[in-house]
């Protein structure tokens, strides 16, 4: 476990939503009573269909009416613009993280959490490796385990910690945090920490995207900086 490292139906002039019967509609047809604008033009037909001949609808209302009725469907037609242009944007936002393959991932916490039972940790190193140690700390900057480095070439590595210190003796249950000072091929003074990876490659599962950090996928949303 990582840790932080710095600690029914809808009804109008009898007739349904969906311009069933009402007999026939069913129910929850639509529960939200919401009209489009195919039911208000039924209404239009239906009010023009049973109106008084002796006292005909003044034009100037069906004028209103039909135009409540275009400014309805241009609403509608923008409303749809918008929640397409809304699912082109989020898809676009996932793939750009494309782009970040290559860089380096920090997931904000260089810590693990020790509960008695020995630790598989993997750490990044971003240069070749001449010399040096893995430092395992306690909370207060103590050294209490340092595991020595061989020559290696540059990449990600995993280490294993049984849970004792430098004297053999067994730790407390806790956090610790783990980090390297190191020599690469050049005798530069270098260093890492666990938490920083390099992205390898990206994921995406049921919209959601994770990246590969070491050997394990990481939600997107828990990388603090790419770089």
């Amino acid at each position: 476990m990582a840790i932080d490292a710095y600690g029914g139906t809808t009804t109008v002039s009898g007739l349904a939503s969906t311009g069933t019967n009402l007999t026939d509609a069913p129910l929850g047809t639509n529960p939200d009573g919401i009209l489009g604008k195919d039911d208000f033009m039924k209404l239009l037909l239906v009010e023009l269909q049973y109106q008084d001949p002796t006292e005909p609808m003044d034009s100037e209302k069906i004028l209103t009416q039909t135009s409540q009725l275009a400014t309805l469907e241009a609403t509608d037609k923008t409303n749809n613009a918008l929640e397409e242009l809304a699912k082109s944007l989020g898809t676009s936002q996932q793939y750009s993280i494309l782009g970040a393959i290559g860089k380096t991932a920090d997931i904000g916490s260089n810590g693990v959490l020790y509960e008695d039972q020995p630790i598989k940790f993997e750490m990044y190193f971003p240069t070749d490796v001449k010399s040096g140690n893995v430092t395992i700390m306690d909370s207060n900057g103590n050294t209490i385990k340092d595991i020595a480095l061989e020559e290696n070439a540059k990449g990600v590595y995993t280490f294993d910690w049984d849970g004792t210190d430098n004297a053999g003796a067994k730790v407390d249950a806790g956090a610790y945090y783990i980090e390297s000072n190191y020599k690469d091929q050049a005798d530069e003074d270098k260093y890492t920490r666990m938490g920083a990876y390099p992205i390898e490659s990206v994921r995406f599962d049921n919209g959601t995207a994770t990246v590969k950090l070491g050997s394990n996928y990481v939600p997107i949303d828990s990388i603090k900086e790419i770089y």
